[in-house]
């Protein structure tokens, strides 16, 4: 089991940034790729990032590619979201998602992630 935390979120004016963190606990010794998702109001939840287990690959939805980033820090078992140039329809609440594979392949649908933080709310204002 493997237990997420994500903080970072908030309330901004368009064009702001923002960086979310996500700290996982637990079994975090497996290998985890770890993914970024988000729920807009009245919106399914969507892909937004994902990031392989040792940091070598990264991808993103392309409604952020160029504004958002991610990166993570195995030594402190934890995945960043940095948010750039964000926008109203950025709003939403962020999820971080784990799953325990040591592959290349980037999985970005929800249902291939396990394990789930709780959210973060992100309101971009304009």
């Amino acid at each position: 089991q493997v237990q997420l935390v994500e903080s970072g979120g908030g309330l901004v004016q368009a064009g702001d940034s923002l960086r979310l963190s996500c700290i996982s606990s637990g079994r975090t010794r497996s290998a985890y790729m770890m993914g970024w998702f988000r729920q807009g109001p009245g919106k399914e939840r969507e892909f937004v990032a994902s990031i392989t287990w040792n940091g070598g690959s990264t991808r993103f939805a392309d409604s952020v590619k160029g504004r958002f980033t991610i990166s993570r820090d195995n030594n402190k078992n934890t995945v960043y979201l940095q948010m750039n140039s964000l926008q109203p329809q950025d709003t939403a609440v962020y999820y971080c998602a784990a799953l325990p594979y040591s592959g290349s392949l980037h999985y970005i649908r929800r249902e291939d992630y396990p394990y789930w933080g709780q959210g973060t709310q992100v309101t971009v204002s304009s």
